[in-house]
């Protein structure tokens, strides 16, 4: 993964190519790549599971500092806020969204939604762009407002080093094609775009069919803001896994098929999910507790796009 991201962008700054169909091909490639690092290296990485030495997965997790995100972002965002209240409406950033889009029963309707299942691809491969250019910042400043990042001078540090490694990313990746290539700038930021909008759009949907589906919940807390769950059945009735038979998917997104298995034990890392399936499922089964799970990537993505309609719905809100 990490040679196909980085090959065809040093390719690129080389300024060896003249050709743009091959222009177009190698920064799709390299956005296949960029997406693999997400969901394969740096996932299990920042989770901590990717590797026995902890080194090891600090240095990986910087993998994603390397495609233009942002580590230490990710970590407060996904491994603390969307894993400990996966599904609960203000507390998992991942159901924060701008008003024309509605990812929870309970959020605020708007006629708009009621379109959502259509234009929501388009929106879904631009999310690598925003994530690169705005959102990590916009993240940065949200959780200092929630309590983290408190320590002297925490935010300041985060926010130079994050400042950076996007300087950087958009140097090699971005900046030196333009600079070495025979082409005009418009037409490699079209390319550039391409690459991401390739990343955006694989990265939203792996990780959107597994939790805004149909069968899941969407749990509150009761007045005192506690919930009726414990914490492992709360991941079984929020989660949801996909195509488990397919190898070569499970390969390709590192394992995020088997969402369930990553929820209640994400400090393992993914190539064992296959092994543990069974004992999760008849755990779940013998506590009486869902265990959902759809047979293929494709009624996965069906499912997630009735939903998205479903909530676009007024009767929904």
């Amino acid at each position: 993964m990490m040679s196909l991201f980085f090959i065809p962008l040093l390719t690129l700054a080389s300024g060896s190519i003249n050709s743009v169909w091959l222009l177009f091909l190698l920064y799709i490639l390299s956005g296949l790549g960029m997406a693999g690092i997400g969901m394969c290296v740096m996932h299990d990485a920042i989770h901590g599971s990717y590797s026995k030495n902890k080194t090891i997965n600090t240095l990986l997790g910087y993998s994603l500092n390397m495609i233009g995100a942002n580590a230490t972002v990710w970590k407060i965002q996904h491994n603390i806020l969307h894993h400990t209240y996966t599904n609960i409406e203000h507390a998992d950033d991942d159901l924060n969204a701008p008003f024309f889009l509605r990812f929870c029963p309970h959020a605020k309707h708007y006629w708009v939604h009621q379109f959502q299942h259509i234009y929501i691809w388009f929106f879904y491969s631009l999310s690598t762009v925003s994530w690169i250019t705005t959102k990590d910042f916009v993240r940065l400043k949200h959780f200092r407002g929630k309590g983290f990042l408190s320590k002297k001078n925490e935010y300041n540090k985060a926010f130079a080093s994050m400042t950076g490694w996007k300087l950087l990313y958009y140097l090699y990746a971005l900046v030196l094609p333009m600079i070495m290539l025979p082409f005009s700038w418009g037409l490699i930021l079209v390319a550039f775009l391409s690459m991401h909008f390739i990343t955006g759009l694989l990265i939203s949907v792996v990780f959107q069919i597994a939790h805004i589906m149909p069968t899941n919940e969407f749990p509150l807390p009761d007045s005192e803001g506690e919930m009726n769950n414990n914490w492992y059945a709360h991941q079984f009735a929020t989660t949801t896994n996909f195509s488990p038979k397919s190898k070569i998917l499970f390969w390709l997104i590192g394992g995020l098929n088997y969402q369930i298995e990553h929820h209640i034990l994400p400090d393992v890392c993914h190539v064992h999910y296959k092994d543990l399936t069974k004992i999760v499922s008849e755990t779940a089964l013998e506590f009486g507790m869902p265990y959902h799970v759809k047979k293929s990537f494709f009624h996965a993505v069906k499912d997630h796009t009735k939903m998205l309609r479903s909530l676009g719905k007024k009767e929904m809100a």
